[in-house]
């Protein structure tokens, strides 16, 4: 499924299937879960695509031949691709721990052909083992959902009450694992979403509510999910002195003006940019001691469309992936 032009319908389209180049790995694609970020892409608010462009890029599939200078998987592996797929290795950021922050980076399904697809290839370091224990399925959304939430997560300290912002595919991986270690998650949904407060609530939350109100405790942290900038003084206004507000998304509509009174106490407002390996490791780690149930809504490959419009509409429970098979 293609995107020729920002803002149109993606088309159905046949390609000859792509062969691996030196440190690549061919994946027969099963599933891909379809990431808001997919969205952003797809309507144009990501203005950079390498078009015409396979978007996705919460891949799992199995590994059907592996280029020249490979050395981390074989043929029959099962392996996860996420939005990174390559970073230049040279940069400052590279060599100082950040390479999330690369100046000469790929995305899968954005600068680099992704997962709405039968068949991709994949810079084999950039690509994950799936622990087991989870259906393809339900490992799809681990791979940006869970991989940008997880590093959303470590932004928020040791604080006990956690306020989550938006809870789509990202949250709903993330209260599981902030309830896991044993802290309280206070939900914000779409004001009248009654369908996700109660979502929320199954999945441990101490509270649920519109994202127009305040909670009825203060928070320690805060992250929003939404692409709402509206929501940042709603959440610093929510947060304690000190506490800390992460922006989690890669788009986010303007941030209105604030009275520096919201800010002030020593609050502080960060945003969270792409993932780096490491993150990536720790979190499919976390992943395999613990049984994180990801709710998933499954679309024909062929579907593209609509699971993007379901998306766009918040029209989804945890998280859409489209399935090849």
């Amino acid at each position: 499924m293609v995107l020729k032009t920002q803002g149109k319908p993606l088309f159905k389209e046949h390609r000859p299937v792509p062969s691996p180049g030196p440190g690549q790995l061919l994946v027969r694609v099963h599933t891909c879960g379809v990431c808001r970020t997919d969205l952003h892409v797809a309507d144009g608010d990501l203005t950079e695509p390498n078009l015409p462009l396979i978007p996705g890029h919460e891949i799992v599939g199995i590994v059907e031949e592996c280029g020249t200078d490979t050395s981390s998987f074989s043929v029959g592996d099962r392996v996860g691709i996420p939005w990174v797929g390559h970073t230049c290795g040279k940069c400052f950021f590279c060599t100082h721990g950040s390479e999330n922050l690369c100046d000469n980076p790929g995305f899968t399904g954005y600068t680099i052909d992704g997962g709405f697809a039968d068949y991709t290839v994949a810079d084999e370091r950039f690509c994950f083992q799936i622990p087991g224990g989870y259906s393809d399925m339900h490992a799809a959304p681990l791979l940006c959902a869970g991989l940008i939430g997880y590093r959303s997560y470590s932004f928020t300290g040791e604080g006990t009450r956690i306020g989550l912002y938006g809870f789509g595919a990202a949250a709903h991986i993330i209260i599981q694992v902030a309830v896991h270690q044993g802290r309280q998650v206070y939900a914000f949904t779409r004001p009248g979403d009654k369908r996700g407060q109660n979502f929320a609530r199954d999945l441990g939350a101490v509270w649920a509510g519109g994202s127009d109100v305040r909670p009825p405790d203060p928070l320690d942290a805060a992250i929003i999910f939404a692409p709402v900038g509206s929501l940042v003084p709603n959440a610093l206004r929510a947060v304690v002195k000190g506490g800390v507000v992460v922006c989690a998304g890669i788009h986010m509509s303007e941030i209105p003006a604030f009275p520096y009174k919201i800010l002030w106490e020593e609050r502080t407002v960060r945003s969270v940019s792409n993932l780096t390996r490491k993150d990536g490791i720790e979190f499919m780690q976390l992943a395999s001691r613990m049984d994180i149930h990801t709710s998933v809504q499954p679309y024909p490959l062929t579907h593209a469309n609509n699971a993007l419009q379901a998306v766009r509409n918040g029209k989804i429970k945890g998280a859409a992936v489209l399935v090849t098979d």
